[in-house]
C-alpha cells in the first residue's frame, strides 16, 4: 500500500501506529516539559506540525540534489530556518504563549522526531507523501501533547482550557472549573512521566484488544 494512493491510511498510520511520542518515544523533553496545561500543549503541537510538515516537504523536494555526506547538516539547517520563522510568528501573534513556551520552541530544532522523519521518510519519498507523513506525525505528536496537557491540568488544577487568552487575546482566562482542588503532583515534573506512562499503557491496551477482536473475527 503506497502513501500516494492511500493518503488516509498513511495518515492513520502516522497518527496511531507510528506515533512519535507513544511508539518511538521521541521528542520527550518538550513533551514532558510543556504539557502542564492544554494550551501549552496545543501551542507546541501547532509549532511542531508546521515545522515537521514544511521540513518534510523541503527535504523531499531537494533530496535528489543532496550529497549523502552532508545530508544531516542540511536537514538541521532547513529545520532551524523553519523554527526561526515559526518562533517569529509566535512572537508577533501570540506573545504570551511564546513567553510561556520559552526555550522549547527553539528546541524543536533538536527534536529527534523531526530529524528522523526527514532521514527515514522524506529523503526517500516524493513531495506529496512526505507532506502527508509530516501532517500525520505532527498531528499525532500534537494530539499527545494536548491529551497529556489536558489530563495534567484537569488533575493538577481542577480546570480545563485555562489561559486560553494566550491564543485568542483579551483578559486572562481562568478556564472551566471542574472541581475546586487538584492533585499538585500532576503538574509537577513527576506528573509528566506518570501521564506519559498512562498514555503508552492505554495505547498498548487498545492495540491488544483490537488484535484479539480481529483474531476472533477471523476464527469465526
Amino acid at each position: 500500500m503506497s502513501a500516494t494512493r492511500k493518503p488516509m491510511a498513511a495518515l492513520r498510520k502516522a497518527l496511531w501506529d507510528e506515533n512519535p511520542g507513544l511508539v518511538a518515544l521521541l521528542g520527550l523533553c518538550p513533551l514532558l516539559a510543556v504539557t502542564s496545561t492544554f494550551v501549552n500543549g496545543l501551542g507546541l503541537g501547532i509549532a511542531t506540525i508546521l515545522v515537521l510538515t514544511c521540513s518534510n516537504m523541503l527535504v523531499s523536494a531537494s533530496r535528489k540534489w543532496l550529497r549523502p555526506e552532508i545530508r544531516i547538516p542540511i536537514y538541521v539547517l532547513i529545520i532551524a530556518s523553519l523554527v526561526t520563522c515559526v518562533e517569529l510568528l509566535f512572537s508577533a501573534y501570540f506573545p504570551a504563549l511564546d513567553r510561556s513556551l520559552g526555550i522549547f520552541i527553539p528546541l524543536i530544532v533538536t527534536n529527534c522526531a523531526i530529524i528522523a522523519r526527514a532521514e527515514i521518510f522524506a529523503s526517500k519519498n516524493p513531495v506529496t507523501p512526505s507532506i502527508i507523513d509530516g501532517i500525520g506525525m505532527g498531528a499525532g505528536f500534537a494530539l499527545l501533547l494536548c491529551t497529556i496537557g489536558a489530563f495534567r491540568e484537569l488533575v493538577g488544577q481542577g480546570t480545563i482550557l485555562s489561559r486560553l487568552d494566550m491564543f485568542i487575546g483579551g483578559d486572562p482566562i481562568a478556564g472551566f472549573l471542574v472541581f475546586d482542588s487538584g492533585f499538585l503532583l500532576a503538574i509537577l515534573p513527576p506528573g509528566a512521566f506518570f501521564s506519559l506512562a498512562l498514555a503508552v499503557a492505554a495505547k498498548n491496551t487498545i492495540d491488544r484488544r483490537r488484535k484479539r477482536a480481529a483474531g476472533f473475527r477471523l476464527s469465526i
